[in-house]
């Protein structure tokens, strides 16, 4: 969180909701990240096209823009990385 003028950290405001899509899958299914208050924590979800629009309707979300594949100008390492890209992954 960037300081305000004041050097005080801004309120966190729960009322904030933000959604970024990530994926939609053949099968019907939405693949997306909900935040709430602040867009850099968020939780990975999915859900059914139909339910995703009542989702976030009920949530009065706000939509970011779909991620762009870039890592803030970091070296990609072993914390960049998201849930759904586990299903990609061979595990031993």
């Amino acid at each position: 969180m960037a300081a305000t003028e004041n050097g005080a950290a801004p309120a966190f405001d729960t009322a904030r909701r933000f959604v970024r899509v990530t994926g939609e899958r053949p099968n019907g299914f939405v693949e997306f990240d909900f935040a709430i208050g602040e867009p850099e924590l968020f939780v990975e979800l999915i859900l059914g096209r139909e339910a995703f629009g009542e989702f976030c309707a009920a949530n009065a979300v706000e939509f970011l823009p779909p991620p762009d594949g870039d890592v803030g100008g970091k070296t990609p390492d072993d914390f960049d990385w998201r849930l759904a890209d586990a299903t990609h992954t061979r595990f031993r």
